[in-house]
Order: structure tokens, then C-alpha cells, then sequence
């Protein structure tokens, strides 16, 4: 592959434990290039991304300064990708704005609300630009939603449960809620009442997703990404889990669905549409 057709990749949130992955994996990945690192963390701006995340020097200064650097990627023969793990205060302002460069986001940060992602995808649509907004990158997951969606043509009671760490801005998680979408919508309300419940305790039931699907959150120092879903029906229990020990797990879906939008023309909505 020659350097004109790289893809060249700016990754924002890059000094954050996921940026940091994701700078190793796409500096060692074929057929795409670094060229750009943003983040906010006064301590490591100006140093080379590459020793500031461990994998040696890259040649590629960690910025605070994300429209410089989008500029700066669309001068590339190729357009270019922008990856995004920030924050959820963060995450629409700096997906609409690589869409305004015509640099093509891939969006792993999550805590957009429905009507965000809505203006999004018109505003993707409009520019003719592709963009990928995924809740959650692992291969896993997916394989866990899609044996969830078989489970509830047979089951009428459902909850589910997310763990993340306690550094997580937002709850529930957007895989979760991504789940909760998945099962809803095939005519059924789920978890029908069996008594007339009273909470002693405000929220201890969880928080309702659409068709009455519970979703519940943890927070703890040593976790890093868990889900299950748990079914229930009379003598029996079904539950679906998945635990993320390690942040790599998520790399290969990263690489992935920067090589997918660069095939784009509009924005999609989880990884499950890419694979």
C-alpha cells in the first residue's frame, strides 16, 4: 500500500486509558497512519504521543487543539478518520465538527441522546460524510446482543445489568441502553407485573428502557466493562454475560470500523452494521 492511500487517523482523547490503545493499535495497524493526537491534559502536551502512551516515539505531537488538527488531517490524499474517546459533555460538538472538516468520525464515546445522534445522522447525510457512532467495540458484545434478541422471542421477563468503573461519566452505559433498543420495538412489554411493586428505597428497581426492560449500573474501582442479560421464566433462569478484563479487546473492532467509514456516506449506528 502506498502512503497516498493511507488512511491517515486523528484520535481525540488520546492521553485517556482508551486513547491510549487505540494509538497503539492504529500506529502498529496496516493501512493506516497517525497523524494527529488531541487531548486536554495539560501535562502532556507537546510531548510525542507515541512515549507518552509507551509504545516509543511516533513523531506526532499530543495537541489541544482539535479544529488545527482536523485541518491539518484533511491535507492528506485520503480522508481522513478522526476516533473519539473523550467525554460525553464533549462528544457531539467534536463528532459535528469532524463532520464540518470532512474528516470521517468514529465516535466510541458514549452519553449521546437520541435527538443528538438524530441531528448527527442529518447532518452526516447532508455532507455526504460517513460516520460510525458505536456504543461498545467488542466482538463480544455483539455476539451477546444477538443471542439476547434469540432469547427474547421465548422469554417475557428480562433485566439487564451493566459494571463499569468508577470513572465512567455516564449511566447506563450506551451498550446497555444499545441492548435495551435491540430487544424492544417486536410487540412485546416485557416483565409483566406479578404484584404491585413499592420502592423503599428511590430507583432501587433500576431505571425503565423502553417496554419496561430494567437496566441497572455499578460503579467500582477494578472493573473495567461488564454486562449481563438475564432472563426469567417460570423454573428457570437465562442469563448472557460478557466481562472486558483488558482494553486490547476492543482494538480489533476499532481498526475495523476505521477501515468501514472510509466506505460511508452517512452515519451508522453500532458495530453489528459493519461486520
Amino acid at each position: 500500500m502506498t502512503e497516498e492511500s493511507m488512511i491517515p487517523v486523528v484520535v481525540n482523547g488520546a492521553a485517556g486509558k482508551m486513547g491510549r490503545e487505540v494509538i497503539k493499535a492504529v500506529s502498529q495497524a496496516e493501512g493506516m497512519t497517525l497523524v494527529g493526537a488531541v487531548d486536554q491534559n495539560p501535562a502532556y502536551i507537546g510531548e510525542d504521543v507515541g512515549e507518552v502512551v509507551g509504545c516509543g516515539a511516533l513523531e506526532v505531537p499530543l495537541l489541544n487543539d482539535l479544529q488545527g488538527t482536523l485541518v491539518m488531517a484533511t491535507q492528506y490524499p485520503t480522508q481522513g478518520v478522526m476516533v473519539d474517546f473523550t467525554h460525553p459533555d464533549s462528544v457531539y460538538e467534536n463528532t459535528r465538527t469532524a463532520i464540518a472538516y470532512g474528516v470521517r468520525p468514529v465516535v466510541g464515546t458514549t452519553g449521546l441522546t437520541d435527538k443528538q445522534l438524530s441531528d448527527l445522522t442529518d447532518f452526516a447525510e447532508k455532507a455526504t460524510t460517513g460516520a460510525l457512532v458505536v456504543p461498545n467495540f467488542s466482538i463480544g458484545i455483539v455476539l451477546l446482543q444477538q443471542a439476547a434478541i434469540q432469547a427474547s422471542k421465548y422469554f417475557d421477563h428480562v433485566e439487564i445489568i451493566e459494571l463499569h468503573h468508577n470513572q465512567k461519566a455516564d449511566a447506563p452505559s450506551g451498550t446497555a441502553i444499545k441492548t435495551a433498543q435491540m430487544l424492544s420495538g417486536n410487540g412485546k412489554t416485557y416483565n409483566p407485573a406479578q404484584v404491585e411493586e413499592q420502592e423503599t428505597l428511590t430507583g432501587a428497581r433500576g431505571a425503565l428502557a423502553n417496554d419496561n426492560i430494567n437496566v441497572h449500573s455499578i460503579r467500582l474501582p477494578g472493573l473495567i466493562a461488564h454486562q449481563e442479560v438475564i432472563f426469567g421464566a417460570s423454573g428457570q433462569t437465562y442469563t448472557l454475560r460478557h466481562d472486558t478484563t483488558d482494553r486490547a479487546a476492543y482494538m480489533p473492532g476499532v481498526i475495523l470500523a476505521i477501515r468501514k467509514v472510509t466506505e460511508l456516506k452517512s452515519l451508522v449506528y453500532g458495530l453489528e452494521k459493519i461486520l
